[in-house]
């Protein structure tokens, strides 16, 4: 058996310590009910407001697709058996430590001690295994409850102690634990995710007023590590301008994942603000129907890939902030490889392969959410597609709630675009035909699971090998890799620079 490091009981002790630093919050909110956010940013109070664009349905990240929710959630009011670091490393969180059997099926956790939800139910494992279980249930809608079908059973050993068996080896499984399908849930808090959360982390949603703001209050009675302010306001506008105005008339105290970066410049010298630029496994990604003509043809695809010069959009549309990666794989997944020259810019080839699909002088509609990188995107993309013949009619689709009703759930679109920045998502998109892109998974299906049942060599050469049949299928064209790029009074401190998953830490936000 082999058995994981875990923090140390000194740093517990610490956490336990400093518990009484936090305010009161308890149970979760209704929607539109008492809000303290006002006009003003949050440091007088002991709090911090951030601004952020694309604001969230509702509150069920488990069956509401989309990032907005667990950004929003995820480290924040739910937690999981473990979570991923800035650098993409899996950590201990709810589970003290783990042993994995010699055949790597079976993972045997030991809890935090004393961890209790916002209602005030304690967290043990038979809570484990209600929130796995309920992960390959019926009542998990979002796409990525795959990433737990590997799970085949999960056993209660203790109350502090659950075993869970892998029908298999799996190299992906334990950080997805890290992801919103090991949040973990209290069985009498399910009942109405959408509107009320409750979980085991550092805050509660004290407020949410839709299209404006949702509001986090500290746990006093959280187990860890006493959250630095004693609420978090995530503040949401339409228009990212608006956002860096906001900052700058001191409305907002951080503008994060900007999504305007034109206006970089204007902060440069000013010592009242900070910038952080970092990376993100965001990937912008030009969808294309593969279940449907146009785009059920290959050569239509790699027509379009060529056609695009991504270069060329991420200096236009992102003020070439960002990286180009050539493939749907950051360079923080341990398979990545740069895929950049498999389609290189090239309009010749691509009428040429347009000619070879009788798709010549070809009419398609863009569903385009109503975002700012697909807004800024969408105008150069069209553009370079009218070069090649592909003559593409912009159709906007509010986001969230349209965009995913009629691209991501009806699949009734050609081509759109969208941010895609769930943690290794790359089977979660391919992997399954059922999925907005339509891609056949058939040629890699078997080739995945072989990878993903491999030792480490064995796994990342073998999803390597995956990536590069999806490459040759042209089953999506990623654009870019969108950066993280923060702006923030020069006073906030603890700001993760990374967004390696989908969460936003507030839990280690505070002020200098």
């Amino acid at each position: 058996m082999r058995r994981i490091p875990v923090r140390s009981s000194a740093a517990l002790l610490l956490a336990a310590l400093t518990l009484s630093a936090c305010s009161a919050g308890s149970g979760g909110a209704q929607p539109g009910t008492g809000s303290s956010t006002g006009a003003g940013a949050g440091q007088d109070d002991g709090g911090v407001v951030v601004a952020l664009t694309g604001e969230p349905a509702n509150l069920d990240f488990t069956t509401t697709a989309g990032a907005a929710i667990p950004q929003a959630l995820m480290a924040n009011v739910y937690e999981g058996l473990v979570e991923i670091d800035q650098d993409g490393q899996i950590q201990p969180l709810l589970a003290q430590s783990w042993e994995i059997s010699e055949d790597r099926t079976a993972y045997t956790f030991t809890l935090q001690p004393g961890v209790t939800f916002s209602n005030g139910q304690a967290f043990t494992a038979e809570d484990v295994k209600f929130s796995l279980e309920r992960v390959k249930s019926d009542a998990w809608l979002s796409s990525l409850k795959t990433k737990m079908d590997v799970v085949d059973s999960v056993t209660v050993l203790g109350d502090t102690e659950v075993r869970v068996q892998l029908s298999r080896p799996s190299n992906a499984w334990l950080f997805d634990l890290g992801t919103p399908v090991g949040a973990m849930f209290d069985e009498s808090g399910v009942a109405d995710l959408a509107s009320t959360a409750v979980g085991t982390g550092p805050f509660t949603v004290q407020a949410w007023n839709r299209g404006e703001s949702i509001e986090l209050a500290a746990r006093s009675d959280y187990w860890g590590k006493a959250p630095q302010v004693e609420t978090a306001t995530l503040r949401y506008f339409a228009d990212a301008v608006a956002t860096t105005n906001a900052l700058r008339s001191g409305d907002v105290d951080v503008v994060y994942n900007m999504q305007a970066p034109e206006l970089l410049s204007t902060f440069a010298g000013d010592d009242a603000f900070q910038v952080l630029e970092g990376t993100s496994n965001g990937e912008i990604m030009l969808s294309m129907n593969n279940a449907k003509a146009p785009f059920n043809d290959v050569r239509v695809r790699q027509a379009v890939l060529h056609a695009v010069d991504r270069q060329a959009v991420l200096d236009t549309a992102w003020s070439g902030y960002g990286t180009l990666v050539g493939a749907p794989v950051p360079p923080t997944d341990p398979y990545y490889e740069d895929l950049n020259n498999t389609y290189p810019y090239d309009p010749e080839k691509a009428r040429a392969l347009l000619a070879e699909a009788g798709a010549e002088n070809l009419d398609i509609t863009f569903t385009v959410p109503t975002r700012p990188y697909a807004t800024a995107v969408s105008e150069i993309v069209v553009s370079q597609l009218a070069d090649v013949g592909i003559n593409a009619t912009i159709e906007s689709a509010e986001f969230p709630a349209v965009w995913l009703d009629k691209v991501f759930t009806r699949h009734d679109y050609d081509m759109s675009v969208v941010l895609a920045v769930e943690s290794r998502d790359l089977l979660t998109m391919f992997n399954n035909p059922d999925y907005y892109l339509g891609y056949d998974n058939t040629k890699i299906k078997d080739a995945a699971a072989a990878a993903d049942a491999a030792d480490e060599a064995g796994y990342i050469a073998g999803m390597q090998d995956v990536v590069r049949t999806i490459n040759d299928d042209a089953a999506a064209n990623v654009l870019f890799l969108f950066p993280n790029i923060v702006v923030a009074k020069s006073g906030v401190t603890g700001l993760p620079a990374n967004s390696v998953t989908e969460a936003l830490d507030l839990g280690s936000v505070g002020w200098q």
